[in-house]
């Protein structure tokens, strides 16, 4: 086992020796420079364990350092050192993410005592990134939004309740369902993935429950199913949106029973699983609109958790960004790899419609098409013109009568689930519609509606298209709430 290697932050050449000195003694290997500029290219160079930085320091100062750290390496602990402490800049210190912070003049023990609780928390970290929290497909981040969700999952790790993960296709859905199942009771036993998408529904039975030998044309043996194979671990039901309501039944029977029975078969199983679903689609309009069972949908909603987009948390977008550019550049053998400040800065006004996913794409793509250790801002360009990322825009039809939106949204003083009223914004008309006048005859009302439905319908189908077919993407270009849109699609007969 190597011995740690520290690095020591400090313009004072006498204290960076004796701390240098310190640490050896107490088994640690450590380095020491004497500016915040020099400590950021020795950790490009060298993968230290923990950094030891004085916070007043001139040029780059020790704050500056700390805040690069933990958005660069977000493995690495920083310990705050200086000899002008107070409350507010422990707390400032604290919040900015120091592991700790100590006075000079410093005590021998503290220090080395500081130290070691960071490499055990670095070790720690390192252990919960195997198990999916700090993955690379970019679950984690700092921000208010996904600090939420991330305490919600170590919450639902600690039970066995049925956890139901919702979001938008690419934040990461599947990565915390592997942490869930990765930080609970069960870890030791299997983690098995349905994508029920992926199946026709009659298969997808036979490919959950099982089947014995005879009991269709081609069965010509037993065969186990994904209950069977996910006995005393976790069974993730992803994309359970998309199960037709025959197998629907079938998977209320399993979640409120625990008990199953393979195809051609009268033997009634235990199901020793845990249960994880995931779904980007909105249930609760399923539910009214008799597309999904209300009675599976509140078995499924026991514990659920919400994985916020990309463009509701732009400051992660630095943190991901740093993670997938290391990555890629690891996976790919490019050498170091690192964006400029300008890069990441136009990488933040991006709204990422394919969210973490299309992000750590794109990150991978500039790794592999860079020719320089740094990525700058106009690589990112180039970039995004080779292949833009769509953004929301005006409803084509409604932008040539003068950028109006397409459709009214209509005012919900309940959600389905019974939830409270929630204010939600009003939108006009078509655009260049007026409403028929009192006298007006029925067959002027009637083409007015005929015209209106005509127009709604051609904005959707050219939302759906600029979308590529993502129907929370298409909603949202035209600006309306999922239940609307899904509504829409309903009333105007588009599949």
């Amino acid at each position: 086992m190597t011995e740690p290697v520290i690095l020591v932050v400090d313009d004072e050449p006498a204290v960076g020796r004796v701390l240098v000195a310190l640490l050896g003694q107490a088994g640690m290997a450590a380095d020491h420079v004497l500016s915040g500029e020099l400590a950021l290219a020795a950790l490009e160079r060298r993968p230290y364990q923990v950094v030891v930085t004085d916070i007043r320091m001139p040029g780059m100062d020790g704050m500056a350092v700390l805040r690069t750290v933990t958005t660069q390496w977000p493995e690495i602990p920083v310990i705050v050192l200086t000899a002008h402490g107070t409350v507010a800049s422990a707390v400032d210190a604290m919040k900015a993410g120091a592991a700790d912070y100590l006075l000079k003049p410093f005590d021998r023990d503290e220090v080395v005592f500081a130290v070691r609780k960071a490499l055990t928390r670095a070790d720690h970290d390192d252990r919960e990134a195997v198990h999916g929290l700090q993955s690379p497909e970019g679950f984690g981040g700092s921000s208010r939004a996904m600090s939420e969700c991330l305490d919600l999952v170590r919450r639902a790790s600690q039970g066995t309740a049925t956890v139901l993960l919702r979001g938008e296709t690419g934040v990461g859905k599947d990565v915390a369902a592997r942490a869930i199942h990765e930080q609970s009771a069960r870890s030791a036993g299997p983690f098995v993935k349905v994508h029920c998408a992926a199946f026709p529904d009659t298969l997808l039975e036979s490919e959950l429950f099982g089947y014995e030998k005879g009991a269709f044309t081609g069965a010509a043996a037993r065969k186990l199913g994904r209950v069977d194979l996910a006995q005393g671990g976790t069974l993730f039901l992803d994309e359970i949106g998309e199960v037709k309501p025959a197998t629907q039944v079938k998977l209320l029977q399993l979640l409120q029973d625990r008990s199953f029975e393979r195809l051609g078969g009268t033997e009634t199983l235990k199901a020793d699983v845990r249960f994880v679903a995931a779904t980007h689609r909105d249930l609760e309009s399923m539910v009214s609109a008799g597309e999904f069972r209300e009675d599976l949908f509140y078995r499924l909603c026991v514990l659920p958790i919400w994985v916020p987009p990309l463009r509701d948390r732009p400051e992660d977008v630095e943190m991901l960004a740093h993670r997938f550019v290391k990555t890629a550049a690891s996976e790919q053998g490019r050498g170091a790899r690192s964006l400029s400040a300008g890069a990441i800065a136009l990488l933040r006004t991006q709204r990422w419609p394919g969210n973490v996913r299309q992000l750590q794409n794109f990150i991978e793509r500039l790794v592999i098409l860079g020719d320089r250790p740094v990525i700058e801002d106009e690589d990112v360009r180039r970039e995004l013109g080779r292949q833009p990322i769509p953004a929301p825009v005006v409803n084509p039809a409604a932008s040539q009568a003068g950028g109006a939106a397409s459709f009214a949204e209509p005012s919900e003083r309940h959600s389905h689930a019974g939830g409270p009223a929630r204010d939600r914004p009003s939108y006009p008309g078509v655009a260049g519609e007026r409403p028929s006048s009192p006298g007006a005859s029925r067959e002027e009302a009637a083409t007015l509606a005929d015209r209106r439905r005509s127009v709604e319908r051609q904005a959707i189908l050219d939302a759906l298209q600029q979308s590529g077919d993502n129907r929370t993407v298409a909603a949202r270009i035209l600006g309306l709430s999922r239940r609307t849109f899904y509504n829409k699609l309903r009333d105007l007969g588009i599949s």
